[in-house]
């Protein structure tokens, strides 16, 4: 008799909500709230991630075994049937229901889906669970002077024997935050110092990737002041920078008015970010040395200060999560479900992060005639071509067209990875101004990443990183900086997205036939959205798009649709 699959389902409630389902201990499906609400770091309730997983999973509520939950304030309180309204759940249902603290399920985010079997763990971000709500503090080295009421800043733990150890937890002390110049939540973390900094930069506690992108056309020495005490073992943030920060730019034409000003903002908020961040891994691997290292955490997404970590902190091996915010929640959830309150055997991830579900021909098709149907004055004409897609793409990209590519299931996580990205030959000239104005709708400054064929890599680029999840920066080699100068940034810096015929099939095979036309097996790779909207995830957006932009061609599964 065939024993009944084990589902476990998990689901984060902070910011950048998600939920996911695990089967027999392996990554089903996942979705972030955002792809389905339409609104960028949408979070809290979870009714509508809850139902899209269930019906990916092609299962109900009865055929779950367990859920685990994890927000960043409540623990015990979180009700079954209500959390910022009505849940998918009911108050009577019988399920098992779990809550764990924030950094904890971070960490089980690591676990869950890195490589290694004997690590190390790091979680830094803006802030995590009270100290009270911790689960996870017996055994850490807990600092004696605790002020106010603290939060969880930064944890660091040990996994081997399949045991998760706390070693060092870290906390600060809450911050009514709000205002330009006030840090959220706590005073003293590296997380909530770089929202600072993008709140006065830019208008918006969220624009912190946008702050890493302006860094290097700023002055890194130009101000001298130290934003952190290190000191230690420990990251304070200094309570005199303050003074400095006397300019907020209240609004894109100021922002731009005094721009150099900004730039050298973001340049020095970024080198001490950075800096805290190698104090921090440096430290905490004196504590307790591994060469394996997880890195979870909002700030687990600075890409500059990833790189650096690798060169200079002697870890050998280092894995960031690719859902490194608060939508790793939902995967740390689910596994802690699996390996700590199921007492299941954990099982090495393949890798993915495509935990979309994927939409059938049929589906697209469905899609295609309900677009058609609502806008009727659009001359939509397409056409299926098979297998053929991938040269007929390739052949339009090497002709300099800017390319939709729609394929299977969504991304999990930041990053478009070649299932939901836009595509250019990154050595045509002015394809970054035209896609930034003309299809982003976004700054002029922001930069755009390469994807290419992970046995090229060290052709292009001077370190050569293993870079799957696009969270590592590369150096571009001088040679190859003026012909791709659409994908080096001005630091002659790129964010890099090494893709393998084993992590991306069709995405690799599209490279590998760009690569055939033109001797370049590098795509300039952007996510598949504009300026304020989270990336598509049905056809139906993604023709949306298409025409609502100077995209040239969109290519979805194998339906191709091109404009005179």
């Amino acid at each position: 008799m065939q024993q009944k699959p084990v589902y476990v389902l998990g689901t984060g409630l902070s910011h950048d909500g998600a939920t996911c389902i695990l089967k027999d201990g392996e990554l089903l499906f996942a979705i972030e709230k955002e792809r389905l609400t339409r609104k960028k770091h949408d979070g809290g309730n979870d009714k509508l991630t809850v139902q899209y997983c269930l019906d990916a999973a092609g299962i109900t509520v009865d055929d779950l075994s367990l859920v685990v939950q994890a927000a960043n304030f409540e623990k015990e309180t979180i009700a079954k049937h209500k959390y910022l309204g009505e849940r998918f759940f009911k108050a009577d249902c019988d399920v098992p229901f779990v809550s764990i603290s924030h950094h904890l399920a971070h960490a089980y985010s690591a676990i869950g889906t890195c490589p290694f079997n004997d690590f190390n763990i790091l979680i830094i971000d803006g802030c995590g669970s009270r100290y009270l709500q911790c689960d996870d503090l017996d055994g850490a080295y807990i600092p004696d002077q605790l002020d106010g009421a603290p939060l969880e800043k930064d944890s660091f733990y040990r996994y081997t024997g399949n045991a998760l150890q706390p070693l060092y937890k870290d906390f600060s002390a809450f911050s009514i935050g709000g205002d330009t110049l006030r840090m959220p939540t706590t005073q003293h973390s590296i997380g909530g110092l770089y929202s600072m900094a993008s709140n006065y930069v830019f208008g918006n506690m969220d624009d912190v990737g946008k702050l890493m992108g302006l860094a290097p056309y700023g002055k890194r020495n130009v101000i001298k002041e130290k934003i952190f005490r290190l000191e230690g073992g420990r990251v304070f943030v200094n309570d005199t920078l303050q003074h400095l920060l006397n300019r907020p730019a209240g609004n894109y034409e100021g922002f731009k008015k005094d721009f150099n000003y900004y730039a050298d903002i973001a340049a020095w908020v970024q080198q001490e970010v950075e800096e805290a961040v190698i104090y921090l891994v440096k430290q905490r691997n004196e504590y307790a040395p591994h060469p394996n290292l997880c890195y979870a955490g909002g700030v687990a997404l600075n890409a500059v200060a990833n790189a650096r970590i690798i060169r200079e902190t002697g870890i050998k091996n280092l894995y960031m999560t690719p859902a490194a915010a608060d939508n790793g929640l939902a995967i740390g959830c689910a596994y802690y479900g699996w390996l700590e309150v199921l007492k299941q055997e954990r099982r090495i991830h393949n890798g993915s992060t495509y935990l979309g579900k994927p939409y059938s021909d049929t589906a697209i098709h469905e899609n295609i005639k309900q677009f058609i149907a609502d806008h009727p004055k659009k001359n939509v004409a397409y056409k299926a071509l098979g297998a053929d897609v991938f040269n007929y793409t390739a052949t339009h990209l090497a002709n300099g067209k800017v390319i939709g590519w729609y394929q299977d299931g969504a991304e999990f996580g930041p990053r478009a990875l070649g299932n939901r990205s836009i595509l250019a030959d990154g050595r045509k000239k002015g394809v970054r101004a035209f896609i930034n104005r003309d299809v982003k709708f976004r700054e002029d400054f922001r930069p755009f990443a390469p994807a290419v064929m992970a046995e090229d890599v060290n052709q292009y680029f001077c370190y050569g990183y293993e870079s799957p999840y696009m969270i590592l920066v590369d150096q571009v080699k001088d040679e190859y900086k003026i012909a791709h100068e659409d994908i080096v940034h001005v630091d002659g810096s790129a964010r890099v997205q090494t893709v393998t015929a084993q992590t991306n099939a069709k995405f690799y095979s599209l490279l590998d036939k760009f690569k055939a036309l033109t001797g370049s097996s590098i795509l300039l790779n952007t996510s598949l959205n504009r300026k304020g909207m989270p990336i598509v995830e049905t056809p139906y957006e993604a023709l949306a798009l298409f025409y609502e932009t100077a995209l040239d061609m969109m290519v979805i599964g194998n339906y191709v649709f091109e404009k005179a």
